[in-house]
């Protein structure tokens, strides 16, 4: 049995998994699938816990959506800027009705913070790019009519 969805212009079409199978309303599979976070922040899905398959989606959205929150409240803490923040959402296919769900997700951050020490640093690189700079901006301030 098929499942009919009208699209609300009465047409309608059926749903079917992989190899032509009609898609039943939940497999064991589906059932008994669990998401559980993986990371070391304090998000939601610490313990693996059951999601629907209909509302997956939302709520791997929503829980992705806490890591962002993370790194902006991270960020600000730490005096810092949220360079960046993406977030991908996975899919997958059911092996045992064929149903496309949503497996997980991932959110990358890039977080720029200040240097402590009032921009003293003991890395050999940032000393040697200010070197450099300082001797390119020898003479960008003279005065040319002296």
């Amino acid at each position: 049995m098929a499942i009919a969805i009208g699209n609300g212009y009465g047409a309608s079409f059926d749903l079917y998994g992989a190899g032509g199978r009609s898609l039943p309303s939940e497999c064991e599979t589906c059932k008994s699938r669990k998401y559980k976070d993986g990371s070391d922040e304090n998000v939601s899905y610490k313990a693996a816990s059951h999601i629907a398959p209909q509302a997956a989606a939302a709520a791997v959205r929503g829980h992705e959506g806490e890591h962002v929150a993370n790194a902006y409240a991270k960020a600000a803490a730490q005096n810092g800027k949220v360079l960046s923040v993406g977030v991908s959402i996975h899919t997958d296919v059911c092996p045992e009705c064929g149903r496309v769900y949503v497996s997980g997700g991932e959110t990358r951050e890039a977080i720029k913070v200040p240097r402590d020490g009032g921009g003293q640093t003991d890395n050999p690189y940032d000393q040697q790019k200010k070197a450099i700079h300082g001797m390119l901006n020898l003479g960008l301030h003279a005065d040319e009519s002296a």
